[in-house]
């Protein structure tokens, strides 16, 4: 899917571009995707505005509603709040849906499905993100991409620390482990935070893992690399060079992975390129 925000009002608003593809299971077989994106843009020049990508952990435990169930009602849960205020605290947003999430679904903590949560805000004066878990934010300025990338299950795995599911679970939401969307409120003011001037950003790129996975492991793009090849050909053309590299490695040796293909969701925000068509040159 490919969206445009309306560019009547000049270069302070943004061209939005959204791409989405499901994954297979741990078996294997095509399922829907679990991952999720929210777009809400505020008055009617849409020159202020909220995105956010979610990916809903796999679930393998007995019991436990799965990773996309929990990452559409948060999604759901995220988009009232911005539909009743939209200028609320990111924290605060997050926390709040968590709260509503957990408490309207008697979720328990340690025992209830999980997301990642990016997010990204912009008004005529910032631009500001969240993220909390492994799906990264990039922002472009003069000085280059600017990652925000939440390492803290990176460093886990790099460890050795979650090779089984009660380490993974003892792990979740605590202050030595790694904090993600779940049913602790508190984990919202774990995330990391940025802000950049409005004037100084040219782009945003939100995305799950199974899309900046063609950055961080595959090595088949850069983030630069990745805007480019959006501005010139859509944000679905990034979905699929990370797919191509997967299919070139289908037996998972060269890049080992519990799946063949992952969930994919792609938000590009392109502040520099409100009027015009947005696939040009790059």
């Amino acid at each position: 899917m490919s969206t445009q925000v309306d560019s009547r009002y000049g270069r302070f608003v943004p061209r939005i571009d959204i791409a989405e593809r499901p994954g297979v299971g741990l078996d294997g077989t095509p399922r829907p995707t679990e991952d999720r994106v929210v777009v809400h843009t505020d008055g009617p020049d849409a020159s202020a505005g909220t995105a956010v990508v979610l990916d809903g952990a796999t679930e393998t435990r007995r019991g436990v509603p799965s990773g996309g169930w929990y990452s559409r009602l948060l999604a759901e849960a995220i988009e009232r709040r911005l539909r009743t205020d939209a200028g609320e605290d990111l924290d605060t947003l997050l926390s709040e849906a968590i709260s509503t999430l957990a408490r309207e679904h008697d979720l328990t903590p340690r025992r209830a499905p999980s997301s990642t949560v990016a997010m990204v805000r912009w008004t005529n004066e910032h631009v500001e993100a969240l993220v909390l878990a492994d799906s990264p934010v990039v922002v472009f300025t003069e000085a280059g991409a600017d990652v925000v990338h939440d390492d803290r299950l990176d460093r886990l795995r790099a460890a050795g620390a979650l090779r089984t599911r009660e380490a993974v679970d003892r792990l979740r939401n605590s202050e030595h482990g790694f904090w993600v969307a779940e049913a602790v409120p508190e984990a919202a003011s774990h995330a990391l935070r940025r802000r950049w001037p409005r004037t100084a950003v040219d782009a945003a790129v939100l995305a799950t893992d199974g899309v900046s996975a063609g950055v961080d492991t595959y090595g088949v793009l850069d983030w630069p690399g990745l805007l480019r090849r959006a501005r010139a050909h859509g944000a679905e053309a990034v979905l699929d060079t990370v797919r191509q590299a997967e299919i070139d490695d289908s037996d998972r040796v060269r890049w080992p992975r519990s799946k063949q293909h992952d969930d994919q969701a792609l938000v590009v925000i392109d502040f520099q390129r409100g009027q015009g068509d947005f696939r040009g040159d790059p």
